[in-house]
């Protein structure tokens, strides 16, 4: 193969990219997503939803898979927040997505790149029953993408699960695609008048700016409505789990599990303070 074979081979394979999309505005993600201790940019994907696009990644050095860390990001913010996160990613072999959604266990596919299925079917009704999209019209349009098609890559299948987001709601803004490059969807991301970047301060600085959140108007979005021993008992769970998950991030060296088990732990250290200052049930 010749030099200008092999460079357009390489740019033919797309490189590791991530997008978080979250079902909320950007008001209410921004401080949980501080937590992550990542710097990301943040803007509006249509009424009631928000995307992250991460400024950088372990996935991006080869310390590892960008669907592992993916995984870990949703998850910490599913749990630390009371609306699901859906996490694309995609690689030079695969592309996916990954839904959480609070505790329960989270729900993906996978597509080789040249759009070969890789998942299993359940996993798509999963999906649609956990975020509310339509049981017949939206349903047969994921099975379409459980089955084989000689004509779809991984990134057309990327864009027919978009397709289905768009009717529950989901605007990316303008070249945020799946399959571009991480500094191709920073450099669309920057384009837009309303990108917010999220820069990691330090934990103090990311206690204060969610406890703000606590003190305004977005309380009822971050902690259910009933008395403190409830939103106690949700606290010391995120605790429990965020310590052993910290733990073992930092003992296997994997990035995005131990940012999701600190911002377990961020989280329920926020509503365990929060949980004291409320009456007894």
């Amino acid at each position: 193969m010749s030099t200008e074979q092999s460079r357009s081979a390489s740019r033919a394979r797309p490189t590791p990219g991530a997008l978080l999309i979250c079902r909320a505005g950007p008001e209410s993600v921004a401080p949980v997503a501080r937590l992550l201790r990542e710097d990301m940019l943040l803007a509006p994907a249509g009424r009631e939803w928000s995307v992250l696009i991460p400024e950088g990644g372990p996935w991006l050095d080869g310390d590892e898979p960008v669907d592992r860390v993916l995984t870990g990001w949703a998850t910490a913010l599913a749990v630390g927040a009371p609306w699901p996160v859906l996490a694309l990613w995609w690689d030079a072999d695969r592309a996916g997505y990954t839904l959480a959604s609070g505790f329960r266990r989270p729900v993906g596919y996978v597509w080789l790149a040249n759009g070969t299925p890789a998942g299993m079917d359940e996993a798509m009704h999963t999906f649609a029953a956990r975020l509310g999209l339509d049981p017949v019209l939206d349903v047969q349009s994921l099975d379409a993408l459980t089955r084989p098609d000689t004509a779809a890559d991984a990134r057309a299948r990327m864009r027919g699960l978009l397709a289905v987001l768009a009717r529950a709601g989901v605007t990316l803004p303008a070249g945020l695609a799946p399959g571009e490059s991480a500094d191709a969807l920073q450099a669309a991301a920057r384009d837009q008048s309303h990108i917010r970047l999220i820069e990691w301060s330090g934990w103090r600085d990311a206690f204060r700016a969610e406890l703000d959140v606590v003190e305004g108007r977005s309380l009822a979005a971050l902690f259910p409505a009933v008395g403190g021993t409830q939103i106690r008992a949700l606290a010391l769970a995120q605790i429990a789990l965020g310590l052993p998950l910290t733990a073992w991030g930092l003992r296997r060296r994997r990035g995005g599990w131990t940012a999701a088990g600190a911002l377990l732990l961020g989280h329920g250290l926020l509503g365990l303070a929060y949980a004291l200052r409320q009456p007894r049930d």
